[in-house]
């Protein structure tokens, strides 16, 4: 038998990005990667964690869907915190009460999963932070709002030195997943995915909210009491501040 010569592409070193071993590499560290935040996603709930086989099969689908992203989406890929955000769709989806649905919770998750991020694919992307539908321009839109609706309290936080990222990047990146319980996010969400206003929209109103929420906290602290303040955010019942924020006014009829 002839041994056909190798393929310089095709050696395990190879840097190629045609190399067939240079993908496995590649794919390797981004699996790594999600196992890593997966085994890590609410460690204190049954459903995501311990070692019993219901465990063990939620975190291998979630796995498989986050991979399967990376994949279809080599511009992106996975970047870290997008297990948050697949995480409560799974958990609703594989809950559902009627067991034959409960059985393609994977399938209707993923597919959730690429509709929520198609909306907010610009927030992960690092080269599109200084770009207009970047990162920082979402939070130099909240920081607007916050001067149009208490321009007192945009000052104190400018004059304390708070870069609103130490807090608005979290908050909307991962879509305030982990500001609260893990029932107080989903109750934020259902109001998030369904406002007829938008969902980014929505996303900020509610962000606005919850600053306005602790403004006078914020305006008797110092930059320490401020930073933690909103890295921590105190007890608080959702309800209220999806209340306060469906009373404040469509972002764009205020960014003009």
């Amino acid at each position: 038998m002839q041994l056909k010569p190798a393929v310089p592409e095709d050696h395990p070193l190879s840097l190629q990005s045609t190399s067939k071993w240079h993908t496995y590499f590649k794919d390797n560290e981004v699996m790594e990667q999600i196992d890593r935040d997966v085994m890590r996603t609410h460690p204190d709930m049954h459903f995501f964690s311990g070692d019993s086989a219901d465990a063990e099969q939620h975190r291998r689908e979630m796995k498989r869907c986050l991979f399967m992203y990376a994949k279809l989406n080599p511009g992106l890929r996975y970047i870290q915190g997008m297990n948050e955000l697949l995480a409560p769709l799974y958990y609703l989806f594989k809950t559902d009460p009627d067991a034959t649905s409960g059985r393609y919770a994977e399938a209707d998750a993923f597919y959730c999963f690429v509709e929520l991020i198609s909306e907010f694919r610009d927030h992960f992307c690092q080269q599109l932070d200084n770009s207009s539908s970047g990162i920082k321009a979402t939070i130099g839109k909240l920081v607007a709002l916050l001067q149009v609706h208490d321009a007192q309290l945009a000052a104190h936080l400018a004059q304390q030195k708070v870069d609103p990222q130490f807090f608005a990047f979290r908050w909307i990146t991962l879509l305030l997943t982990q500001e609260f319980s893990f029932p107080d996010a989903v109750r934020i969400w259902d109001t998030l995915l369904a406002d007829p206003g938008g969902r980014l929209d929505c996303l900020l109103r509610v962000c606005l909210a919850l600053l306005l929420h602790v403004r006078q906290q914020l305006l008797e602290g110092d930059f320490a009491v401020i930073v933690k303040t909103l890295q921590r955010y105190p007890s608080v019942d959702v309800d209220v501040i999806l209340r306060a924020a469906a009373r404040l006014p469509p972002c764009s009829s205020v960014l003009v």
